[in-house]
């Protein structure tokens, strides 16, 4: 029985469509009912993720940008672990090396501590021109969603760590689910992890548990076994 559910979002909360998926949406309730603390732990933006937050009525914090913000609206604002000047910059060198699209995804009006960039870009070239510039240091991270551009001291299992010292719980009382490579800092973090179906082979090798059912739809059948332990 997990004191906390660390939860993924895209492609995790989502289904093959990339939409949200209902039945999650019920269950990650169920688990709040429960007494069991639910964590979004997301690459995506804060004011994205706090809606869904809202809207579920959760009550644990928010580990936004993969790691690099972290937040519960009681708390006295959020912690913001790097100011994204850095990944943005090395955006738009991308762009005057290679042509990528330095504006980059939609959300990018909302990042606060990284840059994200297309997924469609090639990743092995953004790689490569990273790796012989100033920037060298950055982690660049692809997942199914988006290229995504941050100091390296940034991760999910970083910023987890985080949110679970400021709440008081302890990682090993954790279970983490989620999708793509970003997530794995986060499962080596935690004492359980499941890759939902449908998730990259790096995230999967890492897992502890391997849904068989595709992405979203393993929440359902998740949480009727944990509740009825």
């Amino acid at each position: 029985m997990p004191k906390a559910v660390a939860v993924d979002i895209d492609g995790t909360l989502t289904d093959s469509n990339k939409e949200i998926h209902t039945g999650a949406i019920k269950a990650l309730r169920r688990l709040e009912r429960a007494g069991i603390t639910v964590i979004l732990a997301t690459g995506n933006v804060r004011a994205i993720t706090y809606g869904l937050w809202r809207f579920l009525n959760l009550s644990g914090p928010m580990v936004c940008e993969n790691g690099g913000v972290i937040w519960h609206p009681d708390w006295n604002g959020p912690i913001v672990r790097a100011d994204g000047t850095r990944a943005r910059r090395a955006a738009q060198y991308l762009s005057d090396k290679i042509g990528v699209d330095s504006k980059g995804i939609t959300t990018n009006v909302w990042r606060e501590s990284e840059w994200c960039l297309f997924t469609d870009e090639n990743l092995d070239e953004i790689k490569k021109c990273i790796s012989m510039s100033e920037f060298s240091d950055l982690s660049v991270v692809k997942t199914g969603f988006a290229i995504h551009l941050m100091e390296p001291h940034l991760s999910k299992g970083e910023g987890l760590k985080i949110a679970l010292e400021k709440i008081g719980i302890e990682p090993s009382d954790v279970l983490a689910i989620g999708d793509a490579p970003n997530d794995i800092s986060m499962f080596k973090v935690v004492g359980h992890s499941i890759a939902v179906g449908g998730s990259f082979d790096s995230l999967a090798a890492v897992a502890k548990v391997i849904s068989p059912f595709e992405r979203a739809e393993t929440f359902e059948p998740l949480v009727d076994f944990i509740l009825n332990q």
